[in-house]
């Protein structure tokens, strides 16, 4: 990535409604410079996608936790069938897969403690892979929206 990508890839990180005029304005390129350095950011897989930031307790998610999961045995089948699935469950907002102690780090977030009970009591105890997990109550989180780039090695 060059200077110009950089400068693209911050100002959409700030700003990801801005039009593609406005913010080759403000690049000081040509409109189609701008379109084409953004498509060619997209394709090189740079730019994943453009998403609202949504609070989650407006969506009725006041509670939010961090559960670690071990899974057994370990094999590439077992991981990636518990992967999916905690994926596809409405209270699960991120699935990690780790090395270490843990196999898995679950970001949920739930209306309750009761229903954050009720999730860790039936649909995580139920599951026969699953030999362990502890869960870490969130309470507060700070989120960094715009990672700048690390120097090269």
């Amino acid at each position: 990535m060059d200077e110009l990508d950089s400068a693209i890839v911050r100002m959409l990180q700030t700003d990801a409604r801005q039009s593609n005029r406005e913010l080759a304005r403000k690049l000081g390129v040509a409109p189609s410079t701008c379109l084409e350095r953004v498509r060619a950011l997209t394709r090189r897989g740079v730019i994943r996608g453009y998403h609202a930031d949504i609070d989650p307790a407006a969506l009725n998610r006041g509670v939010q936790a961090m559960v670690a999961v071990q899974v057994r045995p370990l094999s590439r089948a077992v991981i990636n069938a518990f992967k999916s699935s905690a994926a596809d469950m409405p209270e699960v907002l991120s699935v990690f897969v780790l090395a270490g102690g843990d196999d898995f780090l679950l970001h949920v977030a739930v209306q309750d403690l009761d229903h954050l009970h009720a999730f860790l009591l039936d649909k995580l105890s139920k599951r026969q892979e699953i030999v362990g997990f502890r869960t870490s109550v969130v309470y507060q989180q700070v989120q960094k929206t715009i990672p700048t780039p690390l120097p090269p090695p």
